[in-house]
């Protein structure tokens, strides 16, 4: 049996979670949720799902993708039995349709992949579901990518899935806006095997706390150019 955890990083998503939580196939053993520094039901209502629920009060998504990931690793150190073999990270704002979950694991289950992204392709995005500052953000992360790194990617969408050993020996560090591209970045440089898979995406619950600011597109911009060039000087 393939063990399969999801961590949902969710700040403020009361109206969307339990959506998010009812949606996620049955193949999946557990459904932890970060709630970070939530004000509203969040927690309450990601609990009444079924979720698993911690709190991470330090604000920042790879903040609260990292609790995430501590909770797993105490729980497999107690019970090595709860080790899982896929993390799938989702966001909580109920953008991403949990239910391609299945499709995001199938080339790792199938056909020994490392590494999968659903990848928010245009053909299958809900109009004004990505704003400006989202899309061109990913071109031109993606772009540098290509150029730097010769990698294939076209998104840098969070809604994916790795082995759990894989992402264990990327010793994830960001704590804030740039985890995605960390994570693609690690990818590339350890050489794990990766794919892209198209999914569907659609105007998300509730205002964004990154791209629907304008603080935070400049922010999650630089962050991600920080890391890429970065990552670039290394080579």
């Amino acid at each position: 049996m393939i063990n399969i955890k999801v961590i949902i990083p969710a700040y403020n998503e009361a109206d969307s979670i339990t959506h998010v939580i009812n949606d996620i196939p049955n193949i999946v053993d557990e459904i932890i949720v970060v709630s970070n520094n939530s004000t509203d039901d969040t927690e309450i209502n990601a609990k009444k799902a079924g979720a698993t629920v911690l709190t991470e009060t330090k604000k920042g998504y790879g903040y609260a993708c990292l609790k995430g990931m501590q909770y797993i690793a105490s729980t497999t150190l107690s019970d090595p039995s709860k080790k899982p073999d896929i993390i799938v990270f989702l966001d909580g704002d109920y953008s991403d349709y949990p239910e391609e979950l299945t499709k995001i694991v199938t080339p790792i289950i199938n056909d020994d992949i490392d590494f999968v992204i659903g990848a928010r392709v245009k053909r299958l995005r809900e109009q004004g579901s990505m704003t400006f500052p989202q899309i061109f953000g990913n071109w031109l992360a993606t772009t540098l990518m290509t150029l730097f790194f010769r990698a294939k990617f076209t998104d840098l969408g969070p809604f994916r899935a790795i082995k759990y050993d894989k992402l264990l020996a990327l010793n994830m560090e960001d704590k804030t806006y740039g985890w995605t591209v960390e994570m693609q970045l690690k990818a590339l440089k350890q050489k794990l095997t990766y794919i892209e898979i198209p999914v569907n995406y659609r105007n998300r619950i509730g205002v964004s706390k990154v791209s629907g600011t304008v603080k935070g597109a400049i922010f999650a911009g630089l962050k991600i150019l920080g890391w890429i060039f970065k990552y670039s000087i290394k080579k």
